[in-house]
């Protein structure tokens, strides 16, 4: 999909991350616990602040984002969230397939956790050949091995 770039994200996009996020896991956090706007915000700022963001870009428009953090023996990829007017036509697929290849590059595993309640990301991250490896009260917990 060569439409689709990735850029790092600057504190001018803080608010299109957020509001990203909102419209595309909203739904999910309600399930289990509630949707708090103040305590979004304010996890939102912490984790803006503290993991590397990326802004999914295609053909000219802002579609989605990316939170990720390096450590020295994975990737773990924190946020992925596409709009979802831009969901279900291959961006999220074709960007999970570049991050494969760069951690199995670097030999790391890439490991990722998904709220229980959220079966179409586990089932994506399954057909990208993700396992589960643990689970928590709210989260399973998922590594692609390089």
């Amino acid at each position: 999909m060569s439409e689709l770039r990735l850029r790092k994200a600057t504190a001018e996009d803080s608010e299109f991350a957020y509001q990203t996020k909102k419209a595309a896991f909203r739904g999910y956090v309600e399930q289990v616990g509630g949707w708090h706007e103040e305590e979004q915000r304010e996890l939102h700022e912490q984790r803006f602040h503290s993991q590397e963001f990326y802004v999914l870009h295609v053909s000219g428009i802002d579609v989605g984002i990316v939170a990720l953090v390096w450590e020295s023996n994975c990737i773990k990829l924190n946020q992925l969230f596409i709009l979802p007017e831009y969901q279900s036509r291959g961006y999220g697929r074709a960007y999970m397939s570049g991050l494969i290849d760069e951690a199995a590059a670097g030999s790391l595993a890439l490991r990722l956790r998904v709220l229980k309640v959220n079966c179409r990301a586990m089932t994506f991250y399954q057909r990208l050949g993700f396992t589960i490896t643990g689970e928590s009260d709210t989260h399973i917990l998922m590594e692609k091995s390089p």
